[in-house]
């Protein structure tokens, strides 16, 4: 059963999201405000948030960028009667995974819903950090700490990449796919050495090998993917 938080200070509207996703199947929680909200995911990470902009104590966009520095993979979709071009523009580049405007049908949201959720990496629930080839990557500090116990600091889009990552198992991903999930770009028609940059520049802060990699994989004609994925006992 998927775990869907819904953030919404409109209580006639909030009843109608939580009542169409219970009626699919979903277990569903509620917050009428922005702080309640990012108390309720560091509690339980769910598997995916509905939030609308306009709330109470943090509006969207502010909740929405306090999220993905924490949890760079959850899904998060947007539910807003805010559809200027502008607002659409600030929630998708700012990592919203969809962006969708009142008036809406329970229908359209339901598959929206579930397209988001079909894309999203399988990935353990609220995983902050992980060992990768005895580097321990602190995803929430976004720090990594080397075998011989230097730690380095991580910047929020390598951060992005490495959570990415982490949850797509040995399934190599594509340049097309990292722009599209991890930058918020459209990659159509966009030919860009951004993702292989930024690659770089992990493998040299992880002390990666630079003639044979090991860390950050790369799998001709496919993409990239981690080496083997170790996460910490708790």
């Amino acid at each position: 059963m998927t775990d869907v938080l819904v953030v919404e200070d409109d209580p006639a509207i909030r009843r109608g999201l939580v009542d169409a996703l219970g009626f699919a199947g979903h277990a569903v929680r509620e917050a009428d405000d922005g702080l309640l909200a990012l108390r309720l995911v560091e509690e339980a990470v769910p598997d995916l948030v509905l939030l609308d902009v306009m709330l109470p104590g943090a509006d969207g966009f502010e909740v929405l960028a306090r999220l993905r520095r924490t949890l760079p993979g959850l899904p998060i979709i947007m539910v807003t009667a805010r559809g200027a071009e502008e607002d659409r523009v600030t929630g998708l580049t700012n990592g919203a995974d969809d962006y969708v405007v009142k008036p809406f049908s329970a229908k359209e949201l339901l598959a929206r819903v579930a397209a988001v959720l079909r894309r999203a990496p399988e990935r353990p629930k609220g995983l902050r950090s992980f060992r990768l080839g005895g580097r321990l990557v602190e995803l929430a500090a976004r720090r990594a700490t080397l075998p011989d116990g230097a730690t380095v600091g991580l910047s929020e889009r390598e951060t992005e990449l490495l959570a990415y990552l982490s949850g797509t198992g040995d399934r190599p991903v594509g340049r097309d796919e990292l722009l599209e999930r991890v930058w918020g770009l459209d990659p159509r028609g966009l030919h860009t050495r951004t993702v292989d940059m930024l690659v770089a520049r992990l493998r040299e802060k992880l002390a990666d090998d630079r003639d044979e990699p090991a860390l950050i994989v790369t799998v001709r004609g496919a993409g990239y993917r981690l080496g083997a994925v170790e996460v910490p006992s708790t």
